[in-house]
């Protein structure tokens, strides 16, 4: 048996890094190229080396299933379902590779019929081979490994760092190479190769795919990261393995996109074992079919080692590798979908209902016009009030910067951020006259940009003109009436906005920080300033999860209407009638303890189900509101107004009901939507 402590990359016994960038190295140079030579050669001979027959060693891994959604995808992912397993990996010379699925277990978070293909469930074994197959090549099949014989002929290398490792046996040097196809309209890997400057084994290897590798028109993109392992200072062994596959709607381009995540450490060895016969003639992956919790001594339950794996590390990770990818494609695209599609920001925008423009229709393309280029039109026409809105952005994406120019003419909410989702915002306007929105017509150019600190930390920047208009009530619903809409428009005003957005969550969302910083300036019909803070945390404590939101907003006198801060009822104060108090400035604070109770399951069908745990959240909250701007419903509270109440999360916490009273009236409010998360793109 080799132990853990002999099998090492970087992690391994005093890395020691004493060399850097290469600089002066170019494409397909005869230094790299005999190294590719050298990684070639050793690919060809019997895997590793003929001085080892056999090995067995257990690969432990988790294949995640992840959500994402919401304003350009900046969210971090969320779980949806969970398999954990346990699979046993068989490798004799000259190349038989196989695998044995012992121990599978699986957890979901929210409904979902999701079936892996095999492949997802195993390790790659022979770094590919010389054709590259994915998803039992579904989504990519027989693309030419960069390290095959013709792999010279398909493709471009160039040296780009190199590293020295000390191990306990000997100091190795090691070449990062980059690798490019000759191609870019071929289906073809683009990544970085890190081989061993003597023997050219392959110790790593990051990449992606070129557009046409994918055989699946929903693959967005698919990353995957290939780590090897020194064991007894011979060979290099599977060691650490990650994939990720991003998929979206083929026909629309709706801000979300789920997820496959497998991530995989590979234990310890046991070298020159005899194969089992029943092993050897078996299925490429056999053993298991589906998952069984007692399939293995597992030594704690899912959700609790989600807990300590389901972080996001690995979030920089494999932002850090799409950037190198992208970098090395030059600019080219390497996006799998189709260049035209519908383009929506949320289902809202096909159809929503309020009291201005009553039911309204709209439409929205997506075009990506050059690589990194896109460009999104649309538009839409209320059918009660015949106004026609809609807008153009143009958006250029180079690495992590977005710079986007856009106009248009929109009918916006006075809220920074939603108060419910979009769809049960329209339901409760259309059928009980209930509308939470206070609305401003708004023709807009601005013209923006975005850029990624890092995987977690989003800066933007905006500098327009915006000319605000009051609107009227015009609708009438099914039942009830709507009550006046405020006079917000003030006219033509320049505009200027910063904002920073850090936000970083564990997979299962019981570890969360969200972090959002707004300034505003305007010049022009008001001269004015506005600043918002507000932060989100949520951590465990004792048997149950704390949930802090702050909310802090505050402007200078000649505050534009629409550009007020209004709390109440909905989404802030339970218990207090909506928007009753606002103004210049505004404080809300949200505290709740988290806990989850046994309930029976209610299956819906063979493959759904509405889970046996439910959330039960006891809160408390707290507004105050100050500096009253004339001719607006809302006004400043004069007091603190605090709420109480308790917060029921079902159906995999997909359905959230709060019930607060107000400690100053005694009144009581009670609200029923989605979870948050999902509000952005309904």
């Amino acid at each position: 048996m080799v132990t853990g402590a002999r099998l090492a990359w970087v992690a391994g016994a005093g890395a020691l890094l004493v060399a850097g960038p290469l600089t002066g190295q170019g494409w397909d140079d005869s230094t790299t190229l005999a190294l590719v030579r050298r990684g070639i050669a050793a690919r060809q001979q019997a895997e590793p080396d003929s001085t080892l027959r056999s090995y067995h060693t257990v690969a432990h891994g988790f294949v995640f299933f992840l959500g994402q959604a919401g304003r350009e995808l900046e969210a971090p992912p969320r779980l949806i379902k969970a398999d954990e397993l346990l699979v046993d990996v068989y490798w004799q010379a000259p190349d038989t590779h196989r695998q044995v699925v012992r121990g599978w277990r699986d957890g979901r978070w929210l409904p979902t019929d999701i079936h892996y293909h095999r492949d997802h469930l195993g390790i790659v074994t022979n770094n590919f081979g010389d054709r590259i197959r994915i998803g039992e090549g579904d989504e990519v099949r027989d693309v030419i490994h960069p390290l095959a014989p013709e792999g010279p002929e398909s493709y471009e290398y160039r040296l780009t760092d190199s590293v020295r490792i000390s191990t306990r046996d000997a100091v190795r040097s090691v070449y990062e190479v980059a690798v490019r196809p000759r191609d870019p309209a071929r289906p073809r890997v683009i990544g970085t190769l890190s081989l061993d400057a003597a023997s050219g084994d392959l110790i790593r290897f990051r990449f992606s795919f070129t557009p046409a590798s994918y055989l699946d028109a929903s693959v967005e993109d698919l990353s995957v990261t290939l780590e090897n392992g020194i064991v007894e200072g011979r060979w290099w062994l599977p060691w650490r393995q990650e994939i990720e596959i991003r998929r979206r709607l083929t026909w629309l381009d709706l801000p979300a996109r789920s997820i496959i995540r497998g991530r995989w450490e590979i234990g310890d060895y046991s070298l020159n074992a005899e194969l089992p016969r029943a092993v050897r003639f078996g299925p490429m992956i056999g053993g298991l079919r589906q998952p069984a919790e007692s399939s293995a001594a597992w030594p704690a339950p899912l959700p609790e080692t989600i807990r300590d794996v389901a972080r996001p590390v690995e979030e920089r990770d494999l932002a850090a590798l799409r950037d190198e990818v992208a970098a090395l494609a030059g600019g080219g695209r390497l996006s799998g979908l189709a260049r035209a599609r519908l383009g929506i920001s949320s289902v809202s925008d096909v159809a929503r209902v309020n009291r201005v423009q009553g039911l309204a229709l709209g439409v929205g393309l997506s075009l990506d016009l050059a690589p990194g280029l896109q460009f999104r039109p649309r538009g839409a026409i209320g059918t009660a009030d015949g106004r026609i809105t809609g807008d153009g952005q143009l958006r250029w994406r180079r690495g992590a910067t977005d710079l986007t120019l856009r106009g248009g003419r929109a009918v916006a909410d006075i809220a920074d951020r939603p108060l419910a989702s979009g769809v049960m915002r329209s339901l409760l306007a259309q059928e009980g006259g209930r509308d939470l929105g206070d609305y401003v017509r708004l023709d807009r150019l601005a013209l923006g940009v975005t850029h990624r600190l890092s995987p977690s930390a989003v800066l933007r920047g905006e500098v327009g003109l915006e000319h605000s208009g009051s609107l009227v009530t015009e609708a009438t619903p099914a039942r009830g009436r709507y009550r006046d809409n405020p006079p917000l428009g003030v006219g033509r005003v320049g505009v200027a906005r910063l904002g920073l957005t850090v936000e970083r969550a564990r997979l299962d969302r019981d570890g969360a920080v969200r972090l959002d910083l707004g300034l505003e300036g305007g010049s022009g019909e008001r001269e004015y300033a506005r600043g918002t803070a507000e932060l989100e945390v949520r951590g465990p404590a004792g048997p149950g999860v704390v949930a802090v939101r702050l909310l802090a907003g505050g402007g200078t006198p000649r505050l534009p209407p629409y550009r007020s801060f209004a709390i109440g009822g909905w989404g802030t104060l339970p218990g207090e009638d909506f928007r009753a108090f606002g103004g210049r400035r505004v404080a809300l604070g949200w505290l709740e303890y988290r806990v989850q109770a046994p309930v029976p399951t209610i299956h819906l069908g063979p493959l759904f189900s509405t889970g046996n745990r439910v959330v039960i959240a006891p809160f408390l909250a707290a507004g105050v509101a100050g500096g009253s701007i004339g001719g607006m419903p809302w006004r400043a509270t004069g007091e603190l107004r605090p709420v109480a109440g308790v917060a029921v999360e079902w159906f995999h916490r997909l359905i959230r009901v709060e019930t607060g009273v107000s400690l100053r009236t005694g009144q009581v409010g009670i609200t029923v939507d989605v979870d948050r998360e999902w509000w952005e793109i309904l």
